[in-house]
């Protein structure tokens, strides 16, 4: 509750001081730009602060097989508030940079991308403190706001997206090729991570929107506590995890290796990714997978965002906004995905998933959003289900 007066005072304390600042000689000006955004007259100091509401409803079916497996369903349907973020970004100076970015969903309040950052240091590039993603996958790196279905695929749920460390980062041959590296705490203090990731753009002609990124990342984790947990969901936030692995004691560590592939041509995309979890006991060695494939098209003739390497795609915006002065259809997009998942590997059974997606997005304007996803999912000898969800989402 505390945290949440703090954010919201300091929130209007902004607000109050961009608007007093109206006389001419104010050396700051504010604007909007999907996003409010402070900015003095001579570049060297910005501030940009808004925020992103998600929610979310899904509908839940599973045959016989599966319900003996799993049980029955708690809940034929279910309402979620997904995501409730507020945040605060800015950078001083031309060379400091930081970022404040808290979600409120679920009655919590949990702290996202967090951390202080020093831009165009000598050989090094960029460095960044605090508590933000691990340079691994593609599809965690991609902002939760502009995955093309409503949630990244099972990839993401093998070990954790975010946590407290040091990352260095750049760019190289007029951003072709990017490479970045950190050392991270693993949560609660339980051991250390060395994760590094190194992308390269093979095609990338701007004119024709066309575009081939291709990645490769690795991260070796130490657990202090010598334990190891994983399950999965059915790609969906909402849903309960159907296939895991217990926790498995007497680990020497656990070693992430992921590849990569996006490719972009006008108002089609593809992106794909293979990742391989090792993880060493004392007495085995255990191997486990995931790999997708995603296909888009926007219907409209809009093209996917490519940020950069580091942050993945970014906001689509519709050629015509809905309605206004446009009197446009704004943006349409079809989508689908397989995923696929097996945690079974000597004495472990932790199960084979794998799921198909369809999804259907409606971008009324760069800031809103309509989504419709209908997912299959198959556990190996334990049944089938299905989940109808939909979201609406904005930015401000």
């Amino acid at each position: 509750m505390h945290s949440k007066h703090l954010l919201y005072s300091v929130l209007m304390l902004f607000y109050s001081f961009a608007f007093t600042q109206e006389a001419p000689s104010n050396p700051f000006s504010l604007k909007w730009d999907n996003g409010f955004e402070l900015k003095s007259q001579d570049d060297q100091f910005a501030l940009k602060f808004g925020g992103s509401l998600m929610i979310d409803h899904a509908y839940f079916f599973q045959d016989d097989t599966f319900t003996e497996n799993f049980g029955p369903l708690i809940s034929e349907s279910i309402t979620e508030i997904r995501r409730a973020r507020l945040f605060f970004a800015g950078s001083i100076y031309e060379n400091t940079n930081f970022k404040i970015d808290v979600d409120f969903a679920g009655d919590k309040v949990r702290l996202k991308d967090v951390y202080i950052g020093i831009n165009n240091i000598p050989v090094i590039g960029n460095l960044r403190i605090g508590h933000l993603k691990e340079p691994v996958r593609l599809s965690t790196l991609t902002s939760g706001k502009y995955t093309t279905l409503m949630v990244p695929a099972q990839n993401a749920w093998i070990d954790k997206t975010r946590n407290n460390g040091i990352l260095l980062f750049n760019d190289f041959l007029n951003k072709r090729i990017s490479a970045q590296v950190g050392t991270f705490q693993n949560a609660d203090n339980n051991g250390y991570i060395l994760s590094g990731r190194f992308t390269g753009l093979a095609l990338r002609d701007m004119e024709k929107n066309h575009l081939l990124h291709l990645g490769l990342s690795y991260s070796y984790r130490n657990p202090k506590r010598k334990e190891y947990q994983f399950s999965t969901n059915s790609g969906l936030n909402l849903d309960s995890k159907n296939i895991n692995i217990e926790p498995l004691s007497d680990i020497e560590d656990i070693n992430l290796i992921n590849f990569e592939s996006a490719y972009i041509y006008g108002p089609f995309s593809f992106q794909g990714e293979y990742l391989k979890a090792t993880i060493n006991s004392n007495t085995s060695r255990f191997n486990f997978s995931n790999y997708y494939g995603e296909m888009s098209y926007f219907i409209t003739g809009e093209s996917k965002n490519y940020k950069g390497s580091y942050e993945g795609f970014g906001l689509i915006k519709p050629k015509k906004n809905f309605g206004g002065r446009n009197k446009g259809a704004g943006a349409w997009e079809i989508a689908l995905r397989y995923s696929s998942t097996d945690l079974n590997d000597k004495t472990i059974l932790g199960g084979k998933q794998s799921d198909f997606g369809l999804g259907l997005n409606w971008y009324l304007n760069p800031v809103t959003r309509l989504m419709l996803n209908h997912v299959w999912v198959n556990t190996e000898n334990n049944g089938n289900a299905s989940i109808l969800q939909g979201r609406i989402q904005i930015e401000f």
